[in-house]
């Protein structure tokens, strides 16, 4: 008898989920921060110096400069800046939304050390000398804008004044500096110069009582002098502030890479609905609503973390609708297998479910070792896709393993499925009788030797590796500016370039360039690569005449060598660590023989990537890294799906004398999960292509790099971790003449 109470608590679900997503979705969206990879803006790593000799960099210099950047961010009037300490003598700052780019440089690196000098640059009074937060912006005697500041000691001016009063005409004058740099400025120099570099220089004709002055620029306008009478109130920076990384990205490009990795969202999120649909039918259906959960879930989650999204963090979110489907995948696949061995829907769900939990478990697992490697080494968007891949892992696991399991079981309990099990995606003649006496239902794979035809991708794989280690001795890598260290600018046009057009435009600036590449998108935008970093000035004047002559505002990144190196050597460390994780993990929860299969197969995978990508002379930036880390724990996740079968299969066995037997086994876990392996990263592929077709071209490569991984991950968990058990395997019972099942022992 159908129990109806069970059927209107799932329409009641379904009924709240709809009415809570539907009516706070958008709210919850608009109100996640962007960064500046998505609206445009500026960041950059500061290396901290202090200004004397002898000197040093501690934890309270560092965070008194924090203070300081954030009192100048404010004068920008940037809404949530994101100011970091970095390690133990740096500091990033990131700026989204910023309008203004080269204002932001300027007021950021500007030491707003401001000195009163006279005309041979003897020092008078300094910025200590103001009172604090007393400088505003005034108008001079002929309504000219000016800047008035309020000095601490009235007796001071006095005598400062009375002293350069005495020198006499013509040297009886108070020269204003900001950021006076000895051996360099003076103002013998510079007052022979049109626009000179200090800020004003008045004659003194009296003796000041009073404690203020104006400084009166004849460069000065209203929002200058406003900005300069903040910066002073913002105070002098205690140190020296060298860049060692920055980039910059028009807000064009933000908003672009924005609605174009969305859409690739869209998209890929619609395949995958398709995809559960065609295969399963009404668990299907359960999965693509917990599916948009998923989604909401994710946006929630990082609407009250207060986390910055990013363009790789989107591609995280939509790569974790991959992941909940993979987990659907496995459970959905258990319950068919049961329910084509003859069982009922109530006892194939509940075995379906109980043989599903340890592989899904696993596979999350390692997935986040990866991921979590990547949080701690990774900066900037690299960290931003390692926390939206944490969030989407943990809340992929809750809807999938938790949500989906739960409304399918309210429709269980109910009966009503009980003679509808054509409606979890098997035929009727499937499904076998109830004395067949079989552990695992036929599989169209029955015939097939997987064992003997995973020997010869062996060969296969041990031939490619070494053409690899041939090809990346020959082409070696083509390095990103963020390992190879340098300048690389990003361009649009609204009309179409060629090489010698944006070669002009860097000879009137004075550059030249190690590389100029227009995209084959009817030349409308391309990329330069300059091999030193291009200073400040460069930088400003560069995005200006682009932006004038092509009608864009380009990106500029550029990365210090120091910096470069230390991407390279964590990049490395990364996937070390990653690598230990993993055997540390996958060996306490099965045994060393499958870690070290799994782990083996991993590096193969992350070897034919860097290979590929030698090859064809793709980009290697830190997008790369992640990718390479992604693809480490979907390897494994491969993996562990296979060999959670095998293992389960060696328990039916009590001991294993021959190596025929061992092949059997080998044979008979690809043979029963190929099916599922092949679907579970299927799903994810399907996901990727959205991005590589419709995402942004910022990260064309680093989908690229996850959709070799994904196809070389799957040919390698069954083909060459296999084999490689099946050798370790095969070396201990020669050794011993048998092998005991943990069943046995």
């Amino acid at each position: 008898m159908v129990k109806r109470n069970r059927i209107v608590a799932f329409f009641l679900i379904i009924a709240v989920l709809a009415a809570v997503i539907g009516t706070t979705v958008m709210g919850t969206a608009n109100k996640i921060k962007l960064g500046l990879d998505l609206q445009g803006g500026f960041e950059v790593l500061y290396k901290v110096k202090p200004i004397k000799e002898g000197e040093k960099v501690n934890k309270t210099v560092l965070v008194s400069t924090a203070k300081a950047l954030e009192k100048r961010v404010n004068v920008l009037g940037v809404s949530e800046p994101n100011i970091q300490i970095e390690g133990k003598d740096r500091i990033r700052v990131q700026l989204a939304g910023v309008k203004d780019q080269a204002k932001a440089r300027d007021i950021l690196s500007t030491e707003a050390n401001l000195t009163i000098r006279d005309v041979n640059d003897k020092v008078l009074m300094t910025g200590a000398d103001l009172k604090e937060g007393a400088s505003k912006q005034t108008f001079d005697e002929m309504n000219k804008p000016s800047v008035s500041i309020t000095f601490k000691d009235a007796k001071k001016v006095e005598s400062v004044t009375s002293k350069v009063l005495q020198m006499g005409p013509p040297n009886n004058m108070m020269v204003i500096w900001l950021d006076f740099k000895e051996g360099v400025d003076s103002f013998k120099k510079e007052s022979a110069k049109e626009k000179p570099t200090y800020l004003s220089a008045a004659s003194v004709n009296q003796v000041f009582t009073d404690d203020s002055l104006s400084i009166v620029g004849s460069t000065f306008t209203v929002e200058s002098a406003k900005e300069l009478a903040d910066l002073l109130n913002a105070g002098a920076l205690p140190v020296h502030l060298d860049e060692l990384y920055s980039t910059s990205i028009g807000a064009k490009f933000g908003t672009d890479a924005l609605h174009e990795t969305i859409l690739a969202g869209i998209v890929g999120v619609i395949i995958i609905f398709l995809f559960m649909l065609y295969f399963y039918r009404l668990p299907g259906l359960l999965a693509c609503i917990m599916l948009t959960a998923y989604v909401y879930l994710t946006l929630l989650v990082f609407d009250w973390m207060n986390a910055v999204l990013t363009l790789p963090g989107i591609a995280a979110l939509i790569l974790g609708v991959g992941i909940a489907v993979d987990n659907n995948i496995i459970t959905y696949e258990r319950l068919k297998d049961e329910l084509k061995l003859g069982k009922s829907v109530a006892s194939a769900y509940r075995a379906g479910n109980q043989r599903s939990f340890a592989t899904i478990f696993d596979a999350n697992i390692t997935t986040l070792l990866a991921a979590a490697v990547l949080f701690i080494f990774g900066t900037s968007s690299v960290k931003g896709f390692a926390t939206s891949l944490i969030v989407s892992i943990l809340v992929s696991f809750i809807t999938a393993v938790f949500g989906t399991r739960l409304l399918l079981s309210l429709l269980v309990q109910s009966r009503y499925l009980n003679n509808k099990k054509t409606w979890f995606g098997i035929k009727q003649s499937e499904i076998l009788g109830l004395n067949h006496n079989l552990t695992h239902p036929p599989t169209k794979y029955d015939k097939v030797d997987f064992v003997s035809i995973g020997r010869k991708f062996v060969y296969f794989s041990i031939i490619t590796t070494i053409v690899g280690v041939i090809v990346l001795s020959i082409f070696q890598l083509n390095l990103g500016i963020d390992f190879a260290s340098g300048t690389r600018v990003t361009f649009e046009s609204k009309t179409a370039v060629t090489k010698q057009i944006v070669n002009e435009e860097l000879e009137k600036l004075g550059l030249e360039a190690e590389s100029t590449t227009i995209s084959e998108n009817g030349g409308k935008a391309g990329s330069i690569a300059f091999k030193g970093v291009l200073s400040k000035d460069q930088i400003n004047k560069l995005k200006k005449e682009f932006t004038t002559e092509f009608g864009i505002e380009p990106n500029v990144s550029t990365v210090d060598p120091v910096v470069g190196r230390e991407l390279a050597a964590n990049a490395l460390k990364a996937l070390v660590i990653a690598s230990i994780g993993i055997i540390l993990y996958v060996s306490l929860r099965f045994q060393f023989s499958y870690a070290l299969a799994s782990v083996v197969a991993l590096i193969h995978d992350a070897f034919f990537i860097v290979v590929v990508f030698s090859i064809f002379r793709l980009e290697v930036d830190i997008t790369f890294i992640a990718a390479v880390l992604t693809i480490v724990g979907y390897s494994i996740n491969d993996s562990i799906v296979t060999f959670d079968r095998v293992r389960e299969n060696m328990k039916l066995k009590k001991k294993i004398r021959t190596r025929e037997e061992l092949n059997e086994i080998v044979n008979d876990s690809i043979r029963q999960t190929l099916g599922r392996s092949v679907k579970t990263v299927l799903t994810v592929v399907l996901a990727v292509i959205a991005l590589l077709i419709f995402g942004s071209s910022a990260i064309l490569n680093f989908s690229i790099a996850l959709l070799v991984g994904l196809v070389v991950g799957t040919y390698s968990s069954i083909f060459i971790a296999s084999q490689i058990w099946l050798y370790i395997k095969g070396r201990q019972l020669d050794k011993h003449q048998v092998i005991e099942t943990e069943e046995a022992k």
